[in-house]
């Protein structure tokens, strides 16, 4: 029973670390949307007659900040693309077996 308890704690922890972190990429996301907004009516307000939006600096912020919103998301969502549970899985597995042989080399 108390194994279960155990795990049970050890998956809730885990279950509360991935929620701070959604809540954490949702907040940056609602962030970025709302400040390159403002970003995109500042600029159209100081537009010169006749000069055109579709310029870098009018883009500069959006582009720079979406790149690090990009790497916010794959380490909230991407890591278990690469290093999902079965990889984890695999990995002990073969920690535990090396650590046998090399327990066993020495008996």
């Amino acid at each position: 029973m108390e194994n279960y308890n155990n795990n049970f704690d050890e998956r809730y922890e885990d279950a509360q670390k991935r929620v701070k972190r959604l809540k954490g990429f949702y907040s940056h996301l609602i962030v970025y949307v709302l400040v390159n907004i403002l970003i995109v009516f500042i600029n159209i307000s100081n537009l010169k007659p006749g000069e055109s939006y579709f310029q870098f600096e009018n883009f500069f912020t959006a582009f720079f900040w979406g790149i690090g919103l990009l790497a916010h998301g794959v380490s909230v969502f991407g890591h278990h693309l690469i290093f999902g549970k079965e990889w984890e899985e695999r990995k002990i597995k073969e920690f535990m077996e090396k650590d046998k042989q090399e327990h066993k080399k020495w008996e």
